[in-house]
């Protein structure tokens, strides 16, 4: 039964690291629906390791400039776009995916495995 405990506890940092991918998706979609917002500044989602195994997610701002645009009809002085660049982002959701489809190629694995060994203590 001991074994079968630890077996399950190494299914945590696979579910971990499903929820901080989703965070970081979260993040990513949201400096996409943001990038036409004058001012708007991306964010990022920095990984980190959490013990005693998984992953924690830290999201920080980047404050780097936008494009400077200029002045709309009856506004004063230039306006900013957002730093968001797409093809960043894209790259992101693209590494992303594939990172959660790896750790659920794990999760899975780890499924089978188990219900083997169910399968075998259960004889």
């Amino acid at each position: 039964m001991w074994r079968l405990k630890q077996m399950i506890h190494a299914l945590d940092p696979s579910l971990s690291a499903l929820r901080a991918l989703g965070k970081k998706m979260e993040v990513t979609a949201n400096n996409i629906s943001n990038v036409n917002t004058f001012g708007f500044k991306k964010s990022r989602a920095l990984f980190q390791e959490a013990s005693p195994s998984g992953v924690m997610v830290s999201i920080s701002q980047v404050n780097t400039p936008g494009s400077p645009l200029p002045p709309e009809d009856g506004a004063k002085g230039a306006q900013e776009s957002s730093n968001v660049e797409v093809e960043e982002e894209m790259v992101n959701l693209i590494t992303t995916k594939h990172a959660y489809a790896a750790n659920l190629k794990s999760l899975q694995a780890e499924d089978e495995i188990l219900g083997t060994l169910l399968d075998i203590v259960d004889r």
